[in-house]
């Protein structure tokens, strides 16, 4: 099976995502800047989880350069990814519109945790199904930002209950750890290419 349909479905999907968080930004009534003050906590959560979004986009689409074919669990895998992915919007808007409270940051944890854990698993499943000789396998290594990250976001869901500036400071954390461009892939994909 080939890997064209699933990359178009969640270039969709994720298009849509994108749409439906930036319908949450309600123009205010009033044309001063004032107006926009109330706003400001929608907006901040918004801008974090496009970052996310546009992070898994990325990073899916350089997982799927190495991929040659698809099979029916990797299909389910990547559906699975897109759940996750596809109830950003609404603990975006929770978070924001409440103004960061312990549930809706404790939620946004969760919602992030799970992207992460779905994504684990695509990427697991590319690897048995590719081979351990795969260039995705060989590209991910000892794969340190995959496994700190799932870490750093049960901190952060933990510490929702007592502190929720600490607990988005996690969320962030793992933000910039992978906003840092990682050419991992884009070596590895480089490399077979020479040797060919």
């Amino acid at each position: 099976m080939t890997k064209g349909r699933l990359e178009a479905f969640t270039d969709g999907v994720l298009a849509i995502i994108i749409t439906i968080m930036v319908l949450e930004l309600k123009v205010p009534h009033g044309g001063d800047f004032e107006d926009l003050k109330p706003l400001f906590p929608v907006f901040v959560s918004y801008i974090l989880s496009f970052i996310y979004l546009a992070i898994y986009w990325n990073n899916h689409h350089h997982m799927m350069q190495t991929v040659k074919h698809v099979t029916g669990k990797i299909l389910w895998a990547n559906m699975h990814l897109l759940f996750w992915l596809s109830l950003v919007p609404f603990v975006t808007g929770w978070m924001g519109e409440n103004h960061f409270t312990s549930a809706s940051i404790f939620l946004y944890g969760i919602i992030l945790l799970g992207a992460a854990i779905a994504y684990f698993i695509l990427q697991s499943l590319i690897i048995k199904d590719h081979g351990k000789d795969s260039i995705l396998a060989k590209a991910l290594g000892k794969d340190l930002k995959g496994k700190s990250s799932p870490i750093l976001y049960i901190l952060g869901i933990l510490s929702s209950f007592f502190n929720v500036w600490l607990s988005g400071s996690f969320y962030i954390l793992v933000a910039i750890i992978w906003l840092i461009p990682d050419s991992r892939i884009e070596k590895a994909l480089k490399k077979e290419k020479t040797s060919l």
